[in-house]
């Protein structure tokens, strides 16, 4: 990152590996052509690269198919279009939604706007630790269900949902699954060969890879899932996604997730030791400190903090050589506490004092160290009103 910062955001937006760019280099300009062009030799190239890409994406989510993953500009659109698309496709008699309050702007937001064009939206509740009730999910679920869009983890806390207990039940009742796995794919394991959702959204730029490209899962059924595509105009993608393939991104992040999750173990490992001596440096050396979320369900690198008596905004202006957020990227110029942590009943004036933490990649030792320091004479600065 530029200068001396250190760079804590690592939930909001991870660097761009080098190995990746490297990877993206030649189709930028040697390997341009549109992958579409078969009938010459560069648009074959290109259109390799892509089913490669699609190959790679499939084996490292350890999906049945290649064809079962649909390239996408992120998460946000993903999530649109299996939201969105399923929803439109379904029978009139299926006209049922179900999520719970903590997800992301991107799956509660179309899904706001499906109730108001007359589906009938159900939003749970999760608890203290900001975790759905498996028994809660499944008694929501019911025959006139069409789909239940359920995060992998939260972008917040970093609290990792039971996905895979409701499953079953869902499926019951003949409803699909959809689970947003922007934060959870390439730092968590995410096997599509035990974990049976039907669709399933992720983003590039969460593990290392570009931005703007990403890719839906849509599993392979007897029959199809039907889905209504968002974007029209060239039939792309098996129809659901029109548009150029953005060659030089998803072959970027096809690399990305496989380096991701080649080093998955280790690099686990190393995160949650740096997460957890940062919070001990932090809780060691101020009162008022709550660890927001899960201690073991959660992502390895993520810590979510309040600071009694703090203001969250206050304390990230106040520290200009470090780079965090008091929440969600998306959601960072609301005034408001954060929605996820009221819902998991932390009162107003502590989630206003909250900020959330992300080690990553390239975070060090050394910078864990030095970012513990700086907000623990920030923190104690702040508390005695010096100016």
């Amino acid at each position: 990152m530029e200068g001396d910062v250190i760079y804590l955001d690592y939930n909001a937006t991870t660097p761009c590996d080098p190995r990746v760019v490297e990877a993206m280099l030649p189709y930028f300009a040697d390997r341009a052509a549109n992958p579409s062009s078969r009938a010459h030799r560069p648009g074959q190239l290109a259109a390799t690269a892509v089913d490669e890409a699609r190959a790679t994406v499939a084996s490292c989510l350890k999906a049945d198919s290649p064809q079962e993953i649909v390239f996408t500009a992120g998460a946000t659109e993903s999530n649109n279009l299996a939201l969105r698309g399923i929803a439109h496709a379904l029978p009139v008699s299926r006209r049922h939604l179900v999520s719970q309050v903590t997800e992301h702007p991107a799956v509660l937001e179309p899904l706001q706007r499906l109730a108001r064009e007359g589906w009938e939206l159900t939003l749970l509740g999760v608890d203290g630790e900001g975790r759905i009730q498996a028994d809660e999910l499944r008694s929501a679920v019911r025959d006139d269900t069409a789909l239940v869009s359920l995060m992998l983890a939260n972008n917040e806390t970093g609290a990792v949902q039971p996905v895979a207990d409701i499953v079953e039940a869902v499926h019951e009742r003949g409803a699909l699954l959809h689970c947003d796995a922007a934060q959870a794919v390439g730092k968590i394991e995410v096997d599509l060969s035990t974990l049976a959702v039907d669709l399933l959204s992720f983003s590039a730029h969460k593990f290392y890879g570009p931005k703007g490209v990403g890719g839906l899962f849509v599993r392979r059924t007897r029959p199809p899932l039907r889905m209504e595509p968002e974007i029209l105009g060239g039939g792309q993608e098996g129809g659901l996604r029109s548009g150029t393939v953005n060659v030089p991104g998803v072959v970027g992040m096809a690399r990305a997730l496989e380096l991701a999750v080649d080093g998955l173990g280790e690099e686990s490992a190393r995160l949650v030791a740096l997460r957890d001596r940062l919070e001990a440096r932090l809780t060691g050396a101020l009162d008022g400190v709550v660890v927001n979320g899960p201690r073991p369900s959660r992502l390895p690198g993520t810590t979510n903090l309040s600071f009694a008596g703090v203001e969250a905004n206050a304390l990230v202006m106040s520290l200009p050589d470090l780079a965090f957020s008091t929440g969600s990227a998306c959601t960072s110029t609301h005034s408001e506490p954060s929605p996820v942590l009221r819902a998991m009943g932390v009162e107003k004036a502590l989630a206003a004092s909250s900020i959330r933490l992300g080690v990553g990649r390239f975070t060090s030792e050394a910078e864990v160290d030095r970012a513990a320091d700086r907000i623990i004479e920030e923190v104690r600065r702040l508390r005695s009103g010096a100016r």
